[in-house]
């Protein structure tokens, strides 16, 4: 693989800004009743004052800062554009890691993992556990963008950020982990590359070599019965953008990028559908949490390019098959941390015939974006599963 890498500097430009808010307070709204329950999706009255919020108050550029405040950098690996945050660790001897995104995630959602996992001491951890993090932007997503290469599934995506550790970065050994499809391409580097992954921590089980479709209630011990529960309650929030963004991501997109109302609803949706609370997303997103998301999809009408993974990953509504026979098929040390709330969930005997199983931890709360969920059960997994992986 060809590649590049030069120093990046988020800066979005004035005008753009002053055009959102301009599109924001000309929103022609659509006509919502009998919806104060989210029945027939995104409720109206929620979503206006969010909008307003959007428009009339958020200062994007203090979070501009704040991204601006790590070193950004963009690469570009066989004509591919990657976005990432490379935050250099204090320590004695800090360990590289990897932490790959899903959809409608944004690597910003990583944010607050970032200080503890590179600066331990200075969050009242052990200087011995600091790690060299970095934080992709999906190809298509964020500032990764424009993207131009079709055929681009997890599978790819995974080729591409191991080239950027190992060619890029000169990590001749690393860590990995990710969330929704950054757990399938952290599956995908420990599959594909066992030479350079020492081990991989996922949160959603999409494993090389299982059809979890095939999956049955049967499958579960007793013990794990509230397992297929979950999955049976979150099928119904996954099938429409899952259906949308595999079949027709193209004709879906043309009103996103045109909308930042219509893109606001659709993603903060998800965040309420998929998030751990009690019914009101705000006690768990604050209102610049989702309207940073919502911008860095904006931004670039990056939402058009971000969507696509769904339709690139699969042929004929398959998941590619393993790079190589035999079971397992994720041969380096794998850790699963269950999230009672997260969309998907499978039993521990799969995952532990499929992958080299090392942890499996039940965890007390969090939905299916954990690490803006909950960032310190994140950090103290993270800590315990590597801290015992030497290079």
């Amino acid at each position: 693989m060809t590649h590049t890498v030069r120093p990046y500097r988020i800066d979005v430009p004035q005008p753009e800004i002053e055009e959102l808010r301009r599109r924001l307070r000309a929103t022609r709204w659509a006509d919502d009743f009998g919806n104060e329950n989210w029945a027939y999706g995104t409720e109206k009255s929620w979503l206006q004052g969010m909008v307003e919020y959007w428009s009339e108050e958020y200062d994007w550029r203090l979070h501009e800062a704040a991204m601006n405040s790590h070193p950004n950098f963009l690469a570009e690996i066989d004509g591919v554009p990657v976005h990432f945050l490379h935050v250099p660790g204090k320590g004695p001897s800090p360990r590289p890691l990897i932490l790959s995104h899903g959809w409608p995630w944004t690597f910003w959602d990583w944010e607050k993992v970032i200080g503890p996992l590179t600066d331990p001491a200075a969050h009242g951890g052990d200087p011995a556990d600091a790690f060299d993090v970095v934080i992709p932007s999906l190809p298509g997503a964020g500032f990764s963008v424009p993207l131009r290469t079709t055929g681009l599934g997890a599978r790819g995506i995974a080729d591409l950020f191991n080239t950027l550790m190992v060619d890029v970065l000169g990590y001749d050994r690393y860590y990995a982990g990710g969330g929704d499809w950054g757990s399938t391409i952290t599956g995908e580097l420990g599959h594909g590359y066992p030479d350079h992954v020492i081990g991989v921590w996922m949160t959603l089980p999409n494993i090389p070599g299982v059809a979890l479709w095939e999956i049955t209630p049967d499958d579960f011990d007793e013990d794990e019965e509230w397992m297929w529960r979950r999955n049976a309650e979150a099928l119904p929030t996954i099938v429409t953008h899952s259906t949308m963004n595999r079949t027709e991501p193209q004709t879906f997109a043309y009103a996103l990028a045109d909308s930042p109302t219509g893109l606001a609803a659709w993603l903060w949706g998800r965040r309420r559908d998929w998030g751990d609370h009690d019914g009101d997303v705000l006690t768990l997103f604050d209102r610049d949490h989702l309207c940073t998301n919502a911008s860095l999809y904006w931004w670039n009408k990056s939402i058009a390019s971000s969507m696509r993974i769904y339709h690139e990953h699969y042929t004929n509504n398959e998941p590619p098959p393993p790079r190589r026979p035999g079971v397992p098929t994720i041969t380096v040390p794998t850790a699963f941390a269950v999230f009672p709330k997260e969309l998907l969930l499978v039993p521990r005997k799969v995952a532990a015939t499929w992958t080299n199983l090392q942890r499996w931890e039940l965890m007390p709360r969090g939905g299916h974006y954990p690490a803006a969920e909950q960032p310190g059960l994140v950090v103290d997994e993270l800590r315990t599963f590597f801290r015992d992986l030497p290079a």
